[in-house]
């Protein structure tokens, strides 16, 4: 310990819990000492030559001399491989067992002593090494993974293990979770290690709270999506490849993947972007579909404090005519900072405000936290010591850590039982009129004044039945509590979509709610960061996520926070929020000019919320974020690949806002075809970048030309339609959501043509083309 971890100590919770933070460290420290196998002597294995190889379903195994590979690729055209006897399950990240075996894929001889899978829409080459390629049908290597290293201990145990990958010198890396700095991923190292910072984060600040072994790579040649299914600590170590400027000696980009134990198996999946995420939805899970509601816009404070300050911030709204969905209450509202508890001096009749509150179109939100209270007498305790549920330590005691509420012990997810018992807690949340939940602190936290701020990595947890220790669990710790929340909301609400986001999580989180920034820093490099973090998750098949808008700890400008929320009028999360430390973020507190501009960016993502609505069920239909990066449909593009300032919303819009101090002006770089700025409806030609005006009353925004958007009217859904070129036709899809239920809404598909000087938008279906049953609105057509 240095009088830096006490300082950041005492800034974070306080000088009254840092005594507890240095105690909880000291004890980690013991508990991690006497419990964790010390590393002793290693030897190093390679796999050595190929031996001989056996067909299989979707593949095979290869036999090498100190090691075998085995290959299958699924009916879903992703392709698994895994070392020394590795399978697909038990997997975290798959959605039940995981998909079928390809029947027609073939595996056959290759050249100098090799062999190759060869399916529809991938090939696998296998060196006679070990070395692994990825080729497209045409042959076209897209990766090639070196034959693969570890580290064994010589008396047993974990071993770790290293593998280095290869790929285009043109490529560009994307994805490995919740990024500040992005979306592209720059020559660095990255941590697979889910991590509170202990404060504000701005990009620069690795790892985060919520990381994952998945990496999207675009390349002239083609994309492809790389999974390494292993919940381990490990690093990632990316470097860009150079070409040579015509002297034909490139310089391949490089991955090295280092991992301090668990399979070394992976996943990879081959296409356009949009197929790609297809197929990994299809393996991972369909992403949640949010209720309506929370496409709207909801606002959040750390000291709300009282009923009667949430009355008095909802009433600004309404007095002011600025739309309000949702209104999150903070661990301010609990008893003693206990989870699951009311304070009811300051919140008295909780039920009755969210009555009043829904009838209103408002809903109520709670934080939820994983620590509870060491305190016998506690409920929560006490029922979750009579069902043995909380993590011990190697001897088989209770780990205890340090968070909001002091000594606190922390339920295992990982056993099915105590993820059981965990769900049906949120009873006592539904009664208090709750209607969506905010998982915090699950990384998990512990106030440790040194050392990781984190659980013992010695700690013992059930992973399952396989049994392990928190070096393997650590990274899934958020994902398992999110689903036992969202199970648990499944059981006592079966008719109502649960609504829950998470800081914490790993691959196939999505299954079960969304995420947001978390802590990110107040400040024009947040601003920036808060992009980065939405179009790097939604590549890594998170699609509904958000910042605080505002940023969490500080006091924004007038213009800082306004542009922010702007740009959070187009997110899926649309949050504001802050820290008991910092500035309201309340439109009104930034003076008259500010609330007018952020009334009309309220009241425009008010009309597109039907948008949003499609994008919402689009996403959980085909794995498509709501967010993409302007080279989503055209990969190919070098100058795309680079540009990380402006996003697609959906097929239809691209957003392009403003992220630095004092511009009224913005450079736009266009992807091909015809683009309408939405306010001018100018029209622009891509590709190529153009020169906009954007005023501090607006970000530039663009339509497709051609697209049909469903929005909100005056009297009801309208259709949008922008005049496709001279020559070209255009269309868009519309799914009006059917409540907050489980009903399956019908997908409508509109296809827009110009007739001389006018435009047609013709609903087609299987029963032929037929007229819109809703008012058509024209725009673009000069």
């Amino acid at each position: 310990m240095d009088g830096r971890d006490l300082v950041r100590s005492v800034r974070v919770i306080g000088s009254g819990r840092a005594a507890r933070g240095v105690r909880a460290a000291w004890r980690r420290r013991r508990i991690d000492a006497a419990g964790l196998p010390r590393r002793g002597p290693e030897r190093a294995r390679v796999p050595g030559q190929v031996e001989r190889a056996e067909p299989g379903p979707g593949g095979g195994v290869i036999r090498f001399s100190r090691s075998e590979l085995r290959i299958m690729v699924a009916v879903n055209g992703a392709v698994f491989w895994g070392w020394d006897g590795a399978t697909p399950g038990p997997s975290y990240a798959l959605a039940g067992s995981g998909p079928e075996p390809d029947p027609r894929a073939v595996l056959e001889p290759d050249k100098d002593g090799g062999w190759r899978v060869v399916a529809e829409r991938v090939t696998v080459v296998v060196s006679r090494h070990g070395a692994v390629e990825v080729c497209t049908p045409g042959g076209v290597v897209l990766r090639r993974e070196l034959p693969p290293r570890w580290w064994e201990p010589v008396e047993g145990g974990v071993g770790r293990w290293m593998q280095r990958a290869e790929v285009a010198a043109d490529a560009r890396f994307f994805g490995l979770g919740g990024r500040a700095s992005g979306p592209r991923l720059r020559d660095g190292s990255y941590r697979l290690w889910n991590t509170d910072p202990g404060g504000s984060f701005a990009p620069g600040d690795d790892p985060l709270y919520l990381t994952m072994p998945v990496q999207l790579v675009v390349a002239d040649a083609g994309t492809h999506l790389m999974f390494y299914d292993t919940t381990w600590d490990g690093t990632v170590v990316l470097r860009e490849g150079e070409e040579g400027a015509g002297s034909g000696h490139d310089r391949a980009g490089r991955c090295e993947l280092r991992m301090d134990g668990g399979p070394l198996r992976c996943w990879v999946m081959v296409g356009p972007p949009a197929r790609v995420l297809l197929t990994w939805a299809s393996l991972t899970g369909a992403p949640a579909l949010p209720p309506a509601w929370a496409l709207g816009h909801q606002h959040a404070r750390w000291g709300f404090g009282s009923e009667q300050e949430v009355r008095r911030i909802v009433a600004g709204y309404q007095e002011r005519g600025l739309p309000l969905d949702a209104v999150h209450l903070d661990i301010d509202h609990y008893d003693d900072h206990r989870v699951f508890t009311v304070d009811r001096e300051r919140f008295p009749k909780l039920p009755v405000l969210a009555e009043e509150l829904r009838r209103d179109g408002i809903r109520l939100v709670s934080v939820v936290d994983p620590a509870v209270k060491a305190a016998p007498g506690d409920p929560v305790y006490d029922g979750g010591m009579a069902v043995d549920a909380f993590v011990r330590d190697a001897s088989g005691r209770p780990v205890r850590g340090v968070v909001w509420a002091g000594e606190s012990v922390y339920p295992d997810f990982t056993h099915p039982r105590v993820r059981q018992w965990w769900g049906g807690l949120y009873e006592e949340r539904l009664e208090q009129g709750f209607a969506g939940f905010w998982h915090d602190m699950n990384e998990p936290v512990s106030f440790n004044a040194f050392g990781e701020p984190t659980l013992p990595r010695s700690a013992r947890h059930a992973l399952e039945g396989r049994g392990g220790d928190h070096r393997e669990a650590h990274n899934v710790y958020g994902l398992c509590m999110a689903r036992a929340g969202y199970e648990g909301l499944r059981e006592l609400a079966p008719q109502e979509r649960p609504f829950l986001f998470t800081r914490s999580g790993w691959a196939g989180m999505q299954r079960y709610g969304g995420t947001w920034s978390g802590d990110v820093a107040t400040g024009w490099p947040g601003l920036r960061a808060s992009l980065s973090l939405v179009l790097g998750l939604g590549l890594c098949g998170v699609p509904y996520s958000g910042p605080d808008v505002g940023g969490f700890d500080g006091s924004p400008s007038p213009e800082l926070y306004l542009r922010w929320f702007q740009l959070g009028a187009y997110l899926p999360l649309f949050r504001t929020h802050a820290s008991t430390r910092a500035g309201r973020r309340e439109p009104w507190e930034f003076g008259s000019e500010v609330l007018e501009h952020a009334r009309a960016a309220l009241l425009e993502r008010r009309r597109l919320l039907p948008y949003f609505v499609t994008l919402s069920h689009l996403a959980r239909r085909t794995g498509g974020p709501y967010v993409r990066p302007v080279w989503w449909n055209a990969p190919e593009d070098r100058a795309l690949r680079d540009c990380e300032d402006t996003f697609l919303l959906g097929d239809s819009l691209l957003v392009a806002p403003v992220l630095e101090a004092g511009a009224d002006r913005r450079v736009v770089r266009l992807p091909r075809g015809r683009w309408y700025e939405t306010t001018t409806e100018r029209a622009y030609e891509g590709p190529g970048q153009v020169l906009v005006d954007a005023p501090l009353s607006r970000i530039p925004v663009f339509a497709r030309a051609g697209a049909v958007l469903p929005v909100r009217g005056d009297t009801g859904l309208e259709l949008e339609t922008w005049a496709p070129a001279p020559g070209r036709t255009g269309g868009g899809l519309v799914i009006r959501d059917a409540g907050d239920g489980w009903d399956v809404p019908e997908m409508e598909r509109y296809v827009s043509r110009r007739q001389g000087g006018r435009v047609a938008v013709t609903r087609e279906g299987e029963d032929g083309v037929s007229e819109p049953g809703w008012p058509v609105r024209v725009r673009g057509l000069r």
